[in-house]
């Protein structure tokens, strides 16, 4: 019996010691996995803190806002016709932009616009140039709105038939013709000889002494009218100078201005012209439907590319346009972008702008982008 019981308690005692062992054996594995797992969590916290706070040279774009040309923004109008009464219409012809948060965007923000169908990340440079200051960037951007107004204009009056003449496009506040001259008149002579184009009026100035007396003849909103001007001295050139900015460009008996302060780029300009054939034309373009696009304009009426397209089709898409104008040279990037819903119609010329609003209020289907553009 006593040795029964000693090999018993020894056995106990060498089961304890055993599991002793493997206690150790275990501990060391489980610390250091609880360690490394700590040191992962610490880690990707990190990481995640950087990817939040700090900015990669990348932006985002994304859907701009639409404006309808034929409407009117904080309560004016995007388009004013002054001289004679605006077309009564009832339809959209919405220009469609590109939005750009201000913001820095982050490591995470650009992995979550990668798989965002409805986000573009971009490097900066290829929206602020490096060269450039962000103010500085907007503001260029800003002027080529404004170069394509003055396009629009000319697109649009020289659709309508209006004639070119030598039109004021700005006159300086220290300018001999500060008061005598505004932007919009027609130069018709100076001193009784006539100024049909830009050629003729530096003609007749060079012809003149700068201090002279000169009448100017001009047209304002299709009236006749005169100014009594004492001309200055260009050094970069002899004779008279008026202090003025001409354009040689279709004058018509009114003026037209354009309001869209946020938007900056050229690529506006055909749906502006559109809107200007539409609010001072005999034809409404639209028929009350709802039309978007985009596109660059000359004065001569042709139509060029953009960028962003398949933002911009996101834009149209979202206010249910029920036709989506799409520069000939964008149609291939638009047919890969090609949004559910949205017909489309490839334009090149605003003749063909305007063909395809003609075929779409008939019932018909306007010239589509295809795979060969």
């Amino acid at each position: 019996m006593g040795s029964a019981t000693t090999l018993w308690a020894n056995t106990q005692a060498g089961d304890q010691h055993g599991s002793t062992r493997r206690g150790h054996l275990l501990s060391a594995p489980v610390s250091r996995r609880v360690t490394v797992l700590v040191a992962g969590v610490v880690l990707l916290l990190g990481f995640g803190l950087v990817g939040t706070l700090v900015p990669v040279p990348y932006v985002a774009q994304v859907p701009g806002p639409t404006y309808n040309t034929l409407g009117d923004l904080d309560g004016d109008p995007i388009i004013t016709v002054d001289g004679r009464a605006r077309n009564d219409v009832s339809g959209n012809l919405n220009l469609t932009t590109v939005g750009v948060p201000q913001r820095p965007l982050t490591l995470v923000g650009a992995v979550q616009g990668w798989f965002d169908d409805e986000v573009s990340v971009v490097p900066r440079d290829t929206v602020y140039p490096p060269d450039q200051s962000v103010e500085e960037t907007q503001q260029q951007n800003r002027q080529a709105f404004l170069t394509s107004e003055q396009s629009a204009n000319a697109a649009a009056l020289g659709e309508l038939g209006y004639p070119e003449k030598v039109v004021v496009q700005s006159v300086g506040d220290d300018s001999p013709s500060a008061g005598e001259l505004e932007a919009g008149d027609a130069i018709e002579a100076v001193d009784g000889t006539p100024t049909p184009d830009t050629d003729a009026l530096d003609a007749a100035l060079t012809a003149i002494p700068s201090g002279s007396t000169v009448t100017v003849d001009y047209t304002r909103q299709g009236r006749a009218g005169s100014a009594s001007i004492t001309t200055g001295s260009d050094d970069s050139r002899s004779g008279s100078f008026l202090g003025v900015g001409v354009l040689q460009t279709p004058s018509a008996p009114f003026t037209v201005s354009i309001r869209v302060d946020d938007v900056g780029g050229p690529s506006a300009g055909l749906m502006l012209t559109l809107g200007i054939i539409d609010l001072v034309g005999d034809t409404d373009l639209t028929d009350g439907a709802v039309i978007a696009g985009t596109g660059t304009i000359d004065a001569d009426g042709t139509v060029g590319p953009i960028g962003g397209i398949p933002l911009k089709m996101i834009a149209a898409r979202d206010i249910d346009a029920q036709l989506f104008l799409v520069p000939a040279d964008n149609c291939a990037e638009a047919l890969a972008n090609a949004q559910p819903g949205l017909p489309m119609a490839r334009v090149a010329t605003l003749e063909d702008a305007l063909t395809a609003l003609q075929t779409f209020r008939d019932g018909g289907t306007p010239t589509p982008c295809t795979d060969g553009d």
